[in-house]
């Protein structure tokens, strides 16, 4: 009797450019605008603005900005993304394969898909790195990962595979316990290091335009309900925290309140502390390690604040609870796929309920 093949699995992010150079940044700012998941103004009229000011100018000004992030060993969110996979591989076992799977970059969806493929599996799971569903992040790891399976670059792109595999999609996670107990002891331990207790707690999730949340993204919700439950499972009390979001782009109204004008604003209302953390990326990246750390700092001690009290904290990155929960739900998500006898680790299988 032949083996059974492994379960495939795709951690699937946006993506990052290969290098912090204009030339690199380009082509990838490139795949990631043009995506009209991220920015649905009709082609005739956006991609002209595009190609004619917008990759011209930003992306000189981001490769800046990632080569104050960038570490010897390369791009951060690449490397962190890494070192989920292997983790989540060494967790999981041979009865899985875990690929890492880029939107927008190498290495792509495609890559991944195809090296599952080589190696025999016939059924994969997707999991988005993403914990609150939105149609700009975890919509955009659909499409890829649909496109790539069946071979096609768009849905109407000619076929060039008979065989597809099956996928299964990890749904959102936002409200799971495990992942707020996950982000709850990773905050403590951050807590534990400092010196004195933030005054302040600032969760920041990325944004999108109130046009999206308006037409049917649940993704602002998602967002405050991942906030009040971690800040309760925290017991921070009411007024000692709130949520924001960044990355605003365009002129369009944004979900808000805006994190940059909170952080220039916290000053001014007497907080003298405050941390700044992202429930919703769990992978460090320019947003974060720039965005927060660095500019976070900036508008904080611009509005009065001292730049040595601001405190940033980290994603989850390989935190080991984070993958220990990514482990239990992609063994449910896994269901008859998965192996009678399990060769997990005896505290996840029990917690699984796989014995």
């Amino acid at each position: 009797m032949n083996p059974q093949p492994p379960i495939g699995v795709i951690l699937a992010q946006i993506g990052t450019p290969a290098a912090p150079t204009a030339q690199a940044v380009r082509p990838y700012l490139r795949r990631f605008l043009s995506d009209r998941r991220i920015i649905d103004y009709p082609p005739l009229l956006w991609q002209p603005l595009l190609r004619g000011i917008i990759l011209r100018v930003r992306p000189r000004r981001s490769a800046r900005l990632y080569k104050e992030i960038w570490s010897e060993s390369g791009s951060p969110l690449l490397l962190h993304s890494r070192a989920q996979q292997a983790g989540l591989q060494k967790l999981l076992g041979p009865d899985y394969r875990v690929e890492l799977g880029l939107a927008y970059s190498e290495p792509g969806m495609e890559q991944a898909m195809s090296l599952l493929e080589k190696a025999g599996v016939t059924r994969i799971i997707i999991v988005p790195l993403f914990p609150q569903y939105s149609s700009t992040t975890t919509a955009s790891v659909y499409d890829a990962a649909c496109f790539a399976a069946l071979g096609r670059h768009s849905a109407g792109g000619p076929v060039t595979k008979r065989f597809v595999p099956t996928l299964r999609f990890m749904e959102a996670y936002y409200d799971a316990p495990g992942y707020i107990s996950a982000m709850q002891a990773h905050l403590q331990r951050q807590l534990a290091d400092l010196p004195e207790e933030p005054d302040y707690y600032v969760l920041t999730f990325h944004g999108i335009p109130e046009r999206y949340a308006d037409t049917g993204d649940p993704y602002p919700q998602q967002c405050k309900e991942t906030a009040r439950l971690l800040a309760a499972a925290m017991n921070w009390e009411e007024g000692r925290w709130q949520v924001t979001f960044q990355s605003r782009f365009g002129r369009e109204p944004w979900v808000g309140p805006a994190t940059a004008e909170v952080l220039g604003e916290l000053a001014g209302r007497g907080i003298r502390r405050p941390m700044i953390f992202s429930p919703g990326l769990v992978t460090d990246c320019l947003e974060t390690l720039h965005e927060l750390a660095v500019e976070g700092r900036e508008l904080f001690a611009a509005g009065g604040g001292d730049a040595a009290n601001f405190c940033a904290a980290p994603c989850l990155n390989a935190d080991g609870q984070w993958l220990d929960f990514l482990a239990r739900n992609v063994i449910d998500n896994a269901g008859s796929w998965q192996p009678q006898k399990s060769r997990l680790p005896a505290e996840i299988c029990e917690e699984s309920g796989l014995r």
